[in-house]
């Protein structure tokens, strides 16, 4: 477990993601301190006095300043937003080199600054940025997550909830691999309010293209949210709120998370999206779902492509 204590968080980014999560942990009343970055200065000093003003009205008082890289060694958190944003048709991959930099540059200067917490990433690519990260910092696997595919399962839960007409509190299903295009659903080991989407697709024949549909739209909605208001924020905002709030609180929850694998899933050596318990320490433990051969094949093909990236990113240094 880290040494750090207290519930203290710096944000490094303060762009749409960034603010969205600010706003959402200020309301949840999470943390004690959030301490905010970015190279904006003026925007950053209009957020921070936005936020405090808000905070009279949160669950408990959090205080919202505008910090620097000093802020990182007494933080429990550090959460990285910074990055080139992805544009309208552009996928996240696309985004590897430039912010590989970034994330490198922001990572060395954290850990100068005697940073000894966990590292949140929520930067596109988020696997292979998170992956980066736990290179750079040097610290414990389990003390660097990425926010993987916890976006992407809200918004499979949400959607089935829709074509159920149950509240997506009471649908597990997960969406598991790469943060992007090759993702895939997990319907073997789903349920709805307790039944077995295996079951269900066993007695309905006409079930299985209803929720490729489903798992289509949610693989894609990013780029019709992009297309329409220029950026996701608030889901994934939501998102990044609640792995802080599992790590804060210590609880101990399943999170679809990007964690570094260690022979799950036949992987090892890369950060993928995968349900992973989340406490104070960071990942608990990788949760590998029991999945099928189809599924097992997607989740390959999903590895490899990232592999692909990474090898052509870090080479011989990864």
């Amino acid at each position: 477990m880290n040494k750090t204590v207290g519930n203290k968080v710096v944000l490094i980014g303060c762009g749409d993601v960034g603010v969205a999560y600010a706003y959402a942990l200020v309301n949840q009343g999470t943390v004690d301190h959030l301490a905010m970055i970015d190279i904006d200065e003026k925007k950053l000093e209009g957020n921070v006095m936005d936020l405090n003003h808000g905070a009279v009205w949160s669950a408990s008082h959090t205080r919202v300043t505008k910090g620097t890289y000093e802020d990182c060694r007494d933080a429990a958190m550090v959460v990285l937003c910074a990055g080139a944003a992805q544009k309208p048709g552009e996928t996240r991959l696309q985004l590897v080199d430039k912010n590989v930099k970034i994330t490198t540059g922001i990572v060395k200067d954290v850990m100068a600054n005697g940073f000894d917490g966990i590292f949140l990433v929520a930067a596109n690519p988020v696997d292979i940025l998170t992956y980066t990260t736990w290179k750079v910092s040097g610290l414990p696997w389990q003390r660097v997550v990425g926010s993987g595919t916890v976006l992407d399962s809200a918004r499979f839960r949400y959607m089935l909830g829709d074509l159920y007409e149950t509240a997506p509190s009471s649908i597990h299903a997960y969406i598991i691999g790469e943060h992007g295009d090759t993702e895939l659903p997990v319907l073997s080991s789903a349920t709805i309010a307790g039944v077995s989407m295996r079951r269900m697709l066993e007695k309905d024949a006409d079930l299985e293209p209803r929720l490729e549909k489903i798992f289509e739209d949610t693989r894609d909605a990013a780029y019709h949210i992009i297309d329409a208001k220029g950026s996701t924020s608030y889901g994934i905002g939501m998102g990044l709120a609640r792995i802080t709030r599992a790590i804060i609180q210590n609880q101990g929850v399943a999170l679809p998370v990007s964690a570094l694998l260690h022979g799950e899933y036949g992987q090892e050596d890369i950060y993928i999206g995968t349900p992973a318990v989340i406490d104070r320490g960071g990942i608990r433990r990788v949760v590998e779902l029991e999945i099928s051969e189809h599924e097992m094949e997607r989740f390959t093909h999903s590895a490899n492509v990232l592999r692909d990236v990474m090898d052509k990113t870090f080479g011989e240094d990864k």
